[in-house]
């Protein structure tokens, strides 16, 4: 992976993402003026804005204030995730994982609604791209409380889940599977994320460790129309246009119902 450095750039940071992605660092300014068929290609630039993934005329960067409209009082509660998770039937440190993080939207809502969410991206490249979004974050007044119920973990889910020993209230899945990539209506963003993150390859061993982590719930967000995932039935689920939530229920708390 090439790592394009503007002027504006923080210099330490691209370091620091050369060494731990093995990236090559050229200067953007100096690659336009000698070969700019380059930026042709897959890349992550790095300026005054943060880190991007770029892919010809396609960009991408994480950015959380995006998602301010939909945490305000009035809608945050609205959210069907928010729903699914249930924050108010947990202790006041509610701890909720999110095994397939990817750019952490999912986490900044359930993060805004009151968990303490333990974010699992094994990917390295979309691990970096979301720990700078995660960092801009933390220096945005209207940001940082949320962001710091906000922690990442660049490493493999499966593994961490099976091995974790810390109480945990929810799992929540978001696995890619094949089947997305035959979407025509797909984003931006995911036609640049699915150029570097594989479709999970075995769904069985993802239930499997969310279950070992010993969680009062696992969500597992799914196409509308798509399986269950394992083949485990969910005790409810909820739906809207396009996704929805299974809900397992392992341990209920007081006010927890089948009904969702």
């Amino acid at each position: 992976m090439k790592l394009f450095l503007s002027k504006e750039g923080n210099r330490e940071q691209a370091r620091q993402l050369t060494e731990e992605l093995g990236a090559v660092l050229f200067m953007a300014e100096e690659t336009v003026d000698n070969d700019a068929e380059a930026l042709e290609e897959l890349h992550l630039r790095l300026d005054a804005d943060g880190l991007s993934l770029v892919d010809g005329d396609l960009s991408m960067r994480g950015d959380f204030t995006k998602l301010l409209p939909r945490v305000t009082k009035g809608r945050l509660a609205g959210e069907m995730l928010v729903k699914a998770a249930k924050r108010k039937n947990f202790g006041e440190r509610s701890v909720l994982i999110d095994a397939t993080a990817g750019m952490g939207e999912d986490s900044f809502l359930l993060a805004a609604a009151g968990f303490e969410v333990h974010m699992y991206e094994y990917d390295p490249i979309i691990a970096a791209l979301l720990e700078d979004t995660l960092k801009r974050a933390m220096e945005d007044p209207e940001l940082c409380d949320i962001a710091g119920r906000m922690k990442l973990y660049k490493e493999d889910s499966i593994r961490a889940l099976s091995g974790r020993e810390e109480k945990v209230d929810v799992v929540l899945l978001d696995p890619m599977f094949p089947e997305r990539q035959k979407s025509a209506l797909i984003k931006k963003k995911f036609q640049l994320l699915q150029q570097l993150e594989r479709p999970c390859s075995d769904e069985e061993e993802l239930f499997r460790a969310a279950m070992e982590a010993g969680p009062k719930k696992i969500i597992i967000k799914r196409p509308l129309k798509g399986p269950f995932l394992a083949g485990r039935k969910p005790d409810y689920s909820l739906t809207g246009k396009a996704i929805r939530y299974d809900c397992i229920v392992l341990a209920r708390a007081e006010s927890e119902s089948a009904e969702g």
